[in-house]
C-alpha cells in the first residue's frame, strides 16, 4: 500500500504543491482564512469530496466514506497566517501586506488536502471513514476547540486522530515524535504595576512603578527555580513591558506582559496564585497596586501511546525506520491540537524541512521558507497513518 500511496502522491504533487504555494501567496490571520478556504473548497468539488464549510467561522470539513463499514478516523491541518510582513524570496510571497505563512500552515492545509485527493481515490478498498479537519486560528485564538464544539467528533464519532506540523529545526526528510506529554501548555499574563508619578528629580515623594517592575521580572524567574518541582518543566517569560514617555519623568504605571508554559497540569493550576503573591509582596513594600490577568491558553499536547506507534510506523514506512526519530523530551511550544488529544485517542509528529541545518527556517520569521515538496511529504504521511489505523482496527 505504500508504494500505492507515494504514486498517487506524485499523481496529485502538482495539485498539493500548487494549492500551498496559492495558500502562501493569499493568506489569513486566525478566523480569515477566506482564500484558503474557498480554495479547499473548489478543489473538493473537484473531486467530488463531501465536505461542510463555515465551522468555526472558516473551517471547512471532508470526509472519505469508505466502502465497507469499519472505525472513523481524523486528520487535522490547521490553516491561518501570522501577522508578519513577509521577507523570503519566493516567487509565491504573501500578496498580502503584513501578513505571511511563518509557521508552515500553507502546507499543513495543502497536504492533508492531497490526503483527501489519496484517500478518495482509494475510497473503495477502505474499511471505515476519514474526516479532514481544515482548521483556523491555531494561533492564539485556537480554532480546534470551537471545531470540537460544532461537532467534527460526532457524526461519524471519531475514533482516532492525526496531526502533523513541519518543523524548521530538523532535517528535511526526518520526522520527531514521543509519546505522552509533547508540547506544552501556553498562557498569557498582563501585569500593571501602579504607582504615582511625578518628576524624576523627587523619587521619594513618589511610588516608582519602573523599579516594582525591574523586581517582579526578576523574582518571578524564582517561582520556576525555587517554587515548582526541578524535575517538573515549566517556564515563565516576561516579553514585553511598557511605561512611560519622557526621561525624566516617573510614571504612574507600567504594564508587563507574557507567557507562562507547563507540561503538569497541577504546576499549571498552580501559577496564578504562586505569581499574584509575589507580585502583591513586591508592590506592597512600595505602597503600590497592581493588576493581574492570568489567562489560560491550549492545554499540553499529550500522545496517546498506542496512536503514537500507529504514527511513528506510518512515518517510518514513507520516510524509512532509520529517519524517524523520538524525542529526548518535549518542546514548551503549544498547539490547539491538544484539544483532540483530550477528546480521543490522538498523535502528533514533527517533520523536518531544514535543507541546510546551518541555516535552518526560523518559525515567526520574516524569512521562514522551505520547499513544497515537503506538503507532499505530509500528505503521504497522514494517508498512511489513516490507512493503517483503520486496517489495525478491523
Amino acid at each position: 500500500m505504500t508504494d500505492r500511496i507515494k504514486k498517487l502522491a506524485e499523481k496529485y504533487s502538482s495539485v498539493i504543491m500548487g494549492a500551498r504555494e496559492y495558500f502562501h501567496a493569499n493568506p489569513g490571520i486566525e478566523f480569515q482564512e477566506f482564500e484558503t478556504t474557498k480554495k479547499i473548497i473548489e478543489i473538493l468539488e473537484e473531486y467530488g469530496i463531501e465536505y461542510q464549510k463555515d465551522i468555526a467561522v472558516t473551517g471547512v470539513l471532508a470526509i472519505v466514506r469508505g466502502k465497507k463499514e469499519g472505525k472513523t478516523v481524523l486528520l487535522r491541518g490547521d490553516m491561518d497566517a501570522l501577522p508578519i510582513e513577509e521577507e523570503a524570496d519566493v516567487p509565491y510571497k504573501s500578496k498580502v501586506k503584513g501578513v505571511m505563512h511563518a509557521c508552515g500552515h500553507d502546507s499543513h492545509a495543502a497536504g492533508l488536502l492531497g490526503a483527501a485527493l489519496i484517500l478518495n481515490e482509494l475510497k473503495d478498498e477502505i474499511a471505515g471513514n476519514i474526516k479532514f479537519a481544515f482548521q483556523p486560528a491555531e494561533e492564539n485564538q485556537g480554532g480546534a476547540k470551537p471545531m470540537i464544539d460544532a461537532g467534527i467528533l460526532e457524526n461519524p464519532k471519531v475514533d482516532a486522530a492525526f496531526g502533523l506540523h513541519v518543523w524548521g529545526p530538523y532535517p528535511e526528510g526526518k520526522a520527531l515524535t514521543m509519546k505522552g506529554p509533547m508540547m506544552a501548555a501556553p498562557d498569557n499574563i498582563r501585569i500593571k504595576l501602579i504607582g504615582k508619578g511625578g518628576h524624576a528629580s523627587m523619587p521619594n515623594m513618589l511610588i516608582d512603578p519602573v523599579v516594582m517592575a525591574a523586581e517582579v521580572i526578576l523574582s518571578l524567574q524564582t517561582i520556576v527555580s525555587r517554587k515548582v518541582d526541578p524535575l517538573e518543566p515549566a517556564v515563565i517569560s516576561c516579553c514585553s513591558i511598557h511605561g512611560g514617555s519622557a526621561q525624566n519623568v516617573i510614571p504612574n504605571e507600567v504594564e508587563i506582559t507574557g507567557t507562562v508554559r507547563t507540561l503538569n497540569e497541577e504546576v499549571r493550576r498552580k501559577m496564578p496564585e504562586l505569581m499574584e503573591q509575589t507580585i502583591k509582596g513586591i508592590t506592597d513594600i512600595y505602597n503600590g497596586a497592581y493588576e493581574f490577568d492570568y489567562h489560560f491558553g491550549f492545554p499540553c499536547l499529550v500522545n496517546d501511546a498506542k496512536s503514537t506507534e500507529t504514527l511513528i510506523s506510518a512515518a517510518g514506512k514513507i520516510l524509512g525506520n532509520e529517519n524517524v526519530d523520538i524525542m529526548a523530551k518535549p518542546v514548551m511550544g503549544g498547539e490547539d491540537f491538544a484539544y483532540f488529544t483530550q477528546e480521543v485517542p490522538s498523535a502528533f509528529i514533527f517533520l523536518g524541512v531544514a535543507e541546510d541545518m546551518e541555516n535552518p527556517p526560523v518559525h515567526h520569521h520574516p524569512k521562514f521558507a522551505f520547499h513544497s515538496k515537503n506538503t507532499v511529504t505530509s500528505s503521504e504521511i497522514l494517508t498512511q497513518a489513516a490507512l493503517d489505523f483503520l486496517e489495525n482496527s478491523k
